[in-house]
């Protein structure tokens, strides 16, 4: 009995001490960091990389009724990267990180639509976490926004360790925007339709090329609205001068003045033409039986130009931004063996027939003051081997 009270006695000035507020917080600090540390734990972080493209010619046809043109363009896809990481953890919504105050981080960030069209596809839960590691120009024709897209969403499909179909992921990705589409085949890929509809076409061989990235944006809206006006002005100066001309929706109009000879300017769907007869000539060049003796690196090269493979941008973009025509001389200049605008710019690229050659070219535009760095092509199989390679 005696013991039993000198235990109780001893207990008294711990029950009688009145609580410290210092102590309690803590130890609820220590809670607090213990709850984080669980939460984190029961994340899970997927790294991708995020390839950049460049465009192979790029053709502008007739506008649509849905507001789009029609396009006709070969995607390249090359080495030139951002990051993506994509955290899952406990809770619900979207959020996006990015250093670079050019990023959107709202619901406009192409990271965040694809995010919540392919988690609502899954049928998943969970706040999802996108951070983009940002190494790639914004709003420079190299398709940045649109590969981050693709990458969240290949990430976001490892961390929930599911799969959406093919054919699913493809539709996913015409919704979010036209060039996503392209980043899900890699490589050497036709686009075509309003750029969406893609197809895989046999691996060019590995170019060496070069990317100049100018200090000017380009809008892709602005250089479509620009482009319409181009056509709008050589249409009405058509019609002035009597010529029989095909408009945007390729119907041919009745000429005011007929003449002897019979002079057309040649229209969208004459033009889409022309480009496809072009990259035909060029692709199926390897099996005309041409010889490619020691010019082997530059015979592709050298035939692209030939086929008069170019980019419609150029026309109005260039007067828009003179010193990205200088741009794409100073590449010529420097040995490239093609040169061009990629997409609606403003990222101007030439493709080398060594890496000595680019490599010289590089050492001599950066003297000259232009921010160039070199990378290479990559096949389709280089470009998936690589894709989680971080």
């Amino acid at each position: 009995m005696g013991a039993l009270w000198d235990r109780r006695r001893r207990a008294l000035p711990l029950l009688s001490r009145r609580p410290n507020l210092a102590d309690l917080d803590a130890k609820e600090t220590i809670l607090e960091n213990q709850r984080l540390t669980l939460y984190n734990r029961a994340s899970m972080t997927i790294s991708v990389r995020s390839f950049a493209k460049i465009n192979l010619g790029l053709r502008i046809g007739a506008l649509r009724k849905d507001g789009f043109h029609e396009l006709l363009t070969v995607y390249q896809t090359i080495g030139l990267h951002d990051v993506i990481r994509v955290g899952l953890g406990r809770g619900s919504g979207i959020e996006v990180r990015c250093a670079d105050p050019r990023v959107p981080k709202d619901e406009s960030n192409t990271c965040y639509r694809i995010v919540e069209k392919a988690m609502h596809a899954m049928h998943a839960k969970g706040r999802v976490v996108v951070e983009i590691e940002k190494r790639l120009p914004v709003q420079g024709g190299l398709g940045g926004a649109s590969a981050n897209a693709v990458a969240a969403m290949l990430g976001l499909e490892r961390a929930l360790k599911k799969a959406l179909p093919a054919p699913e992921r493809l539709r996913i990705a015409a919704e979010v925007g036209s060039d996503l589409p392209l980043f899900l085949v890699g490589g050497t890929v036709l686009g075509v339709g309003r750029g969406e509809q893609v197809y895989p076409l046999e691996d060019l061989p590995v170019k060496v090329c070069l990317v100049v990235t100018p200090e000017v944006g380009v809008s892709t809206p602005d250089a479509f609205a620009e482009w319409d006006r181009l056509v709008g002005k050589n249409l009405g100066a058509a019609t002035n001068s009597g010529l029989a001309v095909v408009g945007r929706t390729a119907e041919a109009a009745v000429p005011t003045q007929p003449s002897g000879a019979e002079l057309t300017m040649p229209g969208a769907s004459d033009r889409m033409i022309e480009l496809g007869r072009g990259l035909s000539a060029w692709l199926s060049e390897r099996y005309s039986g041409a010889p490619f003796g020691r010019g082997r690196a530059e015979n592709p090269l050298l035939e692209l130009v030939r086929a008069g493979i170019k980019n419609d941008f150029e026309q109005v973009v260039f007067p828009e931004y003179p010193e990205l025509s200088e741009g794409k001389r100073a590449l010529e200049r420097a040995g490239a063996k093609y040169a061009s605008l990629s997409g609606s710019g403003s990222t101007l690229y030439g493709l080398f027939a060594s890496k000595q050659a680019a490599g010289a070219a590089v050492a001599t535009l950066r003297k000259q003051g232009w921010t160039a760095q070199a990378t290479v092509t990559l096949t389709r199989d280089q470009y998936w081997r690589r894709v989680f390679d971080c």
